[in-house]
């Protein structure tokens, strides 16, 4: 994805694990704190984390009885937040399902608890003079990718990938515009938007078509957390249930706020990132909006097992996810319904 204004990733660890503030000596016994807790993202607030923002600047989380500061990530973001997470430097955050299982087999006790995109966003984007129609037919280009992710391996394993020279990935369009012969992974309601607005010919390849397809900008929390504090994960994940809910309705408000946080994304790419997003949150009529289900997260697995990075049976598909804190009042199949009052 496009680079960004440039922040401090070390603010994660500096705003702390979100630990409720102690009460005042003017306090009566009976009074509680509000918690505050951190919600760290995997990037730069974009469409993708739309309903999380929301959820903040809509007020559900206040009315949920948490104080919430949404941390904006950037480079290097998707690994720290695990980090950060598993030291129990911070209780919630935002990522994808194949890190959660690559967390949990080095250790790390992540659970995801509301799984917004159902359908992966991520994708290849070719020149559509290219010709390339298919990622079957990726061929005589250079490929900006981060080749070490299961998704890339993915590639390599399923693809001929004939005469392509695998760079490192910059999270820029900058050289998707300037070469004829080249190609990029990005989401495809970002990327693909920005070239096109830049005067580019992006052409999208989703890499669902090859049988990738983990779920995205899930929040995740720790079994500790978990186990510890289940009201406060209830609070959490329902407040941001509903901001994806009205998030999904209407996001002209959130992006004006998305907006102001992150100036590169401008008005009309939001709202494009936001109807391209729309059809891959929704649902089936045995999930609910945000939901999971096993057999998902199992095939995943296996598909992470195939590729050598993970070992056979040390992640089991029941662990990395838990369904226990969705709001019953999410109904399934409505990932775009409207609110009921």
């Amino acid at each position: 994805m496009p680079q960004r204004y440039q922040i401090l990733l070390s603010a994660l660890i500096l705003t702390g694990c979100g630990s409720p503030a102690p009460e005042t000596a003017h306090s009566s016994a009976a009074t509680k704190t509000i918690p505050s807790e951190v919600l760290a993202l995997n990037w730069y607030a974009e469409a993708e984390h739309g309903g999380y923002v929301a959820a903040k600047e809509l007020g559900y989380y206040d009315e949920a009885g948490i104080d919430v500061t949404v941390q904006p990530g950037g480079p290097g973001a998707p690994t720290l937040v695990i980090q950060e997470l598993a030291a129990g430097r911070i209780r919630f955050a935002i990522s994808n399902a194949d890190l959660v299982v690559l967390s949990r087999a080095r250790g790390a006790k992540i659970v995801a608890v509301a799984a917004p995109l159902q359908q992966s966003p991520r994708c290849i984007m070719v020149h559509e003079s290219s010709g390339i129609e298919s990622l079957q037919q990726l061929t005589d280009v250079e490929l900006a990718i981060s080749d070490t992710r299961p998704f890339a391996l993915w590639m390599k394993k399923q693809l001929p990938l004939t005469n392509v020279t695998m760079v490192p990935y910059a999270g820029l369009v900058g050289e998707f515009l300037e070469k004829k012969n080249f190609a990029q992974q990005g989401y495809v309601f970002s990327e693909p938007f920005v070239a096109r607005e830049k005067g580019g010919d992006p052409k999208v390849l989703m890499l669902s078509d090859i049988g990738f397809n983990p779920y995205a900008s899930l929040l995740v929390t720790t079994e500790d957390t978990i186990l510890e504090q289940p009201d406060l994960v209830r609070q959490m994940v329902a407040a941001s249930v509903r901001g994806w809910r009205s998030y999904l309705n209407d996001p002209l408000p959130v992006n004006q706020r998305i907006h102001e946080d992150n100036n590169d994304m401008t008005p009309e790419a939001l709202a494009f990132g936001a109807e391209a997003m729309r059809p891959l949150c929704a649902t089936s009529q045995s999930v609910p909006l945000c939901g999971m289900e096993l057999a998902r997260w199992k095939s995943l697995i296996e598909q992470i097992e195939q590729l050598g990075e993970i070992e056979m049976g040390v992640v089991s598909p029941a662990t990395c996810f838990s369904t226990e804190f969705l709001p019953v009042a999410s109904s399934a199949g409505t990932a775009a319904a409207p609110e009921q009052p």
